[in-house]
């Protein structure tokens, strides 16, 4: 086995620019390496089972931000009120996600470089801050998302007030600290466990359930309504916002950075491979519990009337008599809270990866999830106070709508980089890659466009 080596050493000699060197089409030929503590630091050797459960990891810190608390109040939303009908959304949705986290494995392996850093390196510097602001927004929309998830979480369980709880959320940078100083590897266990977690609960909850399985499966089917139905827009926006998160691209283009992979174009081939069959199995896996959650809601609360269930905390009280088995709505919080501590860690992350990509600004990790945090804590504290749950489930579904509205800014240059030859090399989109990607991001940019002319009529 290769001996570890030091991560200046490992800087110099794979991830700096030195031969293979990089194609030419950057401006900047070198650079240092984001979340450098932990880049290449996971050996990638044996066999090929051996080496795909090497790579195994990135892909489920990526897929934890697509079944986080904001993904909760979309689902439950757009079950209780409309059934099964938004499964087509969150089928559509997933496959965008695939295809993006694809596409960001793609560029951060086979050039060195993040979202964030390629985005520095090719747009002017004013084009640059506007893209950290708008990334920045995101990861507060996010992380809000996770504060009143936890919260709530909280409430439900230990009768914690919201207020407080939102509050206590702070406390969790003490977690990212440790799990952080622990390794990397350590890291990624503890969020694939909390993810097993979470798709129990739902299994559970699912089996309780007893949906109509014809009926869920017409549910795949898009409806027409949900283009010209403005309430129904509204939620497949936000299911939209909810899956596919702009920091997410941003997290994964850097985190396969931490796979020793062989610096040779055969290397990279092969580690893109298995990074994009990494996120794709991470990601059915997200889409098979979002669908459940949907489903529960219809099958639980539409079917029964209860089509106004909208908030966490109603599904919480309603689960376990209509689903008559004690303990339903105790495993649906405890899975709530494993939600939000696990989009907490991968929050920190991405908010360390944006900065310092952008910016080439370094913070503690601490630091840089305190501001974070205390950006997130500061809405969430007012409108619990003065609205209540209400307010809080409100702001949680408006979240996820904020973050469906700045995708595009990432998506677009995703896109943009890897299809250009001069910047990949080898590594472009192949020209059907290509006109699928523009279309995604085409079909991303004009949904939400609609959007806003929907909120924007009378009466919305």
């Amino acid at each position: 086995m290769e001996p570890i080596r030091s991560i200046p050493e490992l800087i110099n000699d794979s991830g700096a620019g030195a031969a293979p060197a990089v194609p030419s089409g950057w401006n900047r030929a070198r650079l240092t390496p984001t979340l450098v503590e932990s880049y290449r630091t996971v050996v990638v050797e044996g066999s090929w089972w051996r080496k795909a459960l090497a790579f195994a990891g990135p892909g489920y810190l990526v897929a934890v931000g697509y079944m986080d608390p904001g993904n909760w109040a979309t689902d439950l939303a757009g079950g209780a009120r409309f059934g099964y009908s938004l499964l087509s959304v969150i089928l559509v949705s997933n496959l965008l996600a695939v295809l993006l986290q694809a596409l960001a494995a793609k560029l951060g392996i086979a050039t060195g470089r993040d979202l964030a850093q390629a985005c520095r390196d090719h747009y002017s510097r004013r084009v640059g801050i506007a893209l950290w602001l708008i990334a920045e927004i995101a990861i507060t929309a996010c992380d809000l998302a996770e504060v009143i998830g936890s919260a709530i979480a909280l409430n439900l369980l230990f009768h914690i007030p919201i207020p407080i709880g939102v509050g206590i959320t702070a406390l969790d940078v003490l977690v990212v600290l440790y799990l952080q100083n622990r390794g990397y590897r350590r890291l990624e266990i503890v969020v694939i466990t909390l993810i097993a977690t979470i798709a129990l609960a739902f299994l559970f909850e699912l089996v309780l359930a007893h949906p109509d399985a014809g009926a869920v499966a017409r549910g795949f089917v898009p409806a027409p309504a949900i283009l010209t139905d403005s309430a129904m827009l509204y939620i497949a926006i936000s299911i939209l916002g909810a899956t596919v998160m702009p920091h997410n691209l941003y997290l994964h283009s850097s985190i396969v950075q931490t796979r020793r992979y062989e610096e040779t174009p055969s290397g990279k081939h092969e580690a893109v491979r298995y990074a994009v069959l990494d996120s794709t199995v991470a990601l059915t896996l997200a889409f098979f519990v979002n669908a459940a959650i949907l489903v529960v809601a219809g099958a639980t609360f539409h079917s029964s009337g209860h089509s106004g269930v909208a908030e966490i905390q109603d599904a919480y009280k309603l689960l376990t008599p209509l689903l008559g088995a004690s303990g339903a709505s105790v495993v649906f919080a405890l899975a709530l809270l494993a939600s939000g501590q696990n989009s907490t860690l991968t929050g920190t992350l991405a908010g360390q990866i944006v900065m310092e990509g952008f910016l080439s600004i370094r913070l503690r990790p601490w630091l840089r999830r305190l501001i974070t945090r205390g950006l997130a804590i500061i809405p969430a504290g007012v409108i619990a106070v003065l609205y209540g749950e209400s307010g809080t489930a409100k702001l949680l579904i408006l979240s996820q709508v904020i973050l469906s509205l700045q995708l595009s800014f990432a998506v677009v240059p995703l896109v943009q980089f890897t299809s250009d030859r001069a910047k990949m090399g080898e590594f472009a989109n192949a020209r059907w890659l290509a006109w699928l990607s523009w279309a995604a991001a085409g079909f991303i940019a004009v949904l939400n466009a609609w959007l806003l002319v929907l909120l924007a009529r009378p009466g919305a």
